[in-house]
């Protein structure tokens, strides 16, 4: 299916506005796992001409995804990827857990962004970094682009290491997401040391249920839910 290739316009937009000159396009990946981190990446791009085909990770083969990310790790002028383990999605919630992720890779870089786009709509970096949202950034957004193929395909990489030792899952093919493979050895199984267990999928595996962590709400609020998917689906 056709697809517009990404542009600068974003970051030029904020280079008028806001003077900043170095700008990190930031995307996440992982968010609705079952299992394994979230993984962030941030990328710097500057306003060079980008690789024939980039574009959104997930609009992209598994062989192109890979090669376009061989390619990428020398074309962006840096990246830097940040992780929150699933103990951590656990105790924090996904925003916070987001938050933790995104600012281990914008403070790996090796210099400081004046300024963040961030793909989606919900700015959950915050203070201290200036963040633009962008709704699909990472179909429209050169760096944010660059970020999603980076992250994917690592997160995916490090799921299929995580997977040598839990076959039946499938985590080579599924990266922790909720396939029939993957749902049916949690039922047989139960949870790996990989998985989320505040995420709602135990509500549903009785032999499993007592497992489940439950987070404290002291401050009066709810549960998060965003990204989390039922056993059924």
């Amino acid at each position: 299916m056709p697809y517009e290739p990404p542009t600068h316009t974003v970051e030029r937009s904020l280079r008028a506005t806001t003077g900043a000159k170095i700008i990190a396009g930031v995307d996440e990946v992982g968010r609705g796992a079952w299992a394994g981190p979230v993984t962030v990446c941030a990328a710097i791009t500057g306003l060079r001409r980008p690789p024939v085909g980039l574009t959104d990770s997930k609009l992209l083969t598994i062989k192109r995804r890979t090669e376009l990310a061989v390619e990428l790790r020398t074309w962006v002028t840096s990246y830097a990827l940040g992780h929150a383990s699933p103990e951590e999605i656990d105790a924090l919630g996904m925003t916070a857990a987001l938050r933790l992720a995104a600012g281990r890779a914008l403070e790996t870089l090796p210099v400081r962004p004046e300024a963040v786009i961030l793909d989606g709509k919900h700015d959950y970096l915050g203070t201290p970094w200036r963040v633009r949202t962008v709704i699909k950034g990472d179909q429209s957004c050169v760096a944010v682009a660059a970020a999603s193929v980076l992250a994917k395909v690592q997160r995916d990489k490090m799921m299929a290491e995580l997977g040598v030792d839990h076959a039946d899952f499938g985590f080579a093919d599924n990266a922790g997401y909720p396939s029939p493979v993957h749902k049916a050895a949690l039922a047989e199984r139960g949870p790996t040391p990989h998985h989320r267990l505040s995420w709602a999928y135990l509500d549903a595996l009785p032999q499993w249920r007592h497992l489940k962590k439950v987070r404290s709400w002291v401050d009066g609020s709810v549960p998060e839910i965003e990204g989390q998917l039922g056993f059924d689906f």
